[in-house]
């Protein structure tokens, strides 16, 4: 079972301290929620996780099954088993969303066939319940903001790694769109996806429940706690977690 583990990470933004000292364990099979507000260092924190060359790290480590992994690059964290979906997913204009698929799958998994590969993708597009005519399109061009949401869904069910980290995946989704977007992820959740899941709000955690629930406010994770934190700060807000 694959596990993702952060030590003690303090990371800077062109000279600018955002994350100082988080601790985190994320297991496979786990689904990790992780809120705070605005400017807490979530974002920070997925793309340093997945290796953004524009973060430095100070000081900490990141360990995915026991192996320091805070020096590599973005494409061998994602050839262990790492995956990132982004709070606002690129156009690529020209490149088909198959093609896509099609090309990050053969990175990941070494001598696959094109055959296979359709077998399997008519697969997760009927488990989704995804039209066929979604992939014939450009990468996200075009897209609802809810139509992006799924594409990553998508990729996640395609490439299945280990662990996914989901930058504000409700970000911008009205109701429908939302509980399409979390029941794709509980199906990959059951399937032995591990996943941490950055929302600002409780809302897609309705649809989604998280088995742990991590509060980070100024780079830090201040508390921890079952899916009952996630309540407690929609109905009393950050400011509770820091007074006192």
């Amino acid at each position: 079972m694959a596990e993702l583990e952060i030590k003690n990470l303090h990371v800077t933004v062109e000279g600018k301290k955002i994350l100082n000292g988080v601790n985190l364990k994320i297991k496979q099979g786990e689904l990790h929620a992780l809120m705070g507000p605005n400017g807490s260092g979530k974002s920070t924190l997925s793309y340093v996780l997945m290796g953004h060359p524009k973060y430095a790290v100070e000081q900490g480590e990141i360990l995915f099954n026991g192996e320091n992994i805070t020096s590599l690059t973005a494409d061998k964290r994602a050839k262990l088993g790492l995956f990132l979906g982004f709070q606002y997913p690129v156009e690529v204009s020209g490149v088909t969303f198959k093609n896509f698929l099609w090309t990050a799958y053969k990175a990941v998994n070494n001598g696959v066939s094109y055959v296979d590969f359709n077998e399997m993708l008519d697969q997760k597009l009927e488990m989704l319940g995804v039209d066929k005519n979604f992939i014939a399109r450009y990468l996200n061009e075009g897209f609802s903001g809810g139509e992006k949401k799924r594409a990553e869904v998508l990729q996640l069910a395609v490439l299945k790694p280990k662990i996914a980290i989901l930058d504000e995946t409700d970000s911008g989704l009205d109701v429908d769109s939302l509980k399409v977007v979390a029941s794709g992820i509980e199906k990959m959740h059951q399937e032995n996806l591990g996943v941490l899941l950055i929302t600002h709000y409780q809302r897609i955690l309705n649809y989604v429940k998280p088995d742990f629930v991590h509060v980070m406010i100024d780079g830090r994770i201040v508390k921890s706690g079952s899916y009952d934190l996630a309540k407690e700060v929609e109905e009393k807000g950050y400011e509770m977690m820091t007074s006192g």
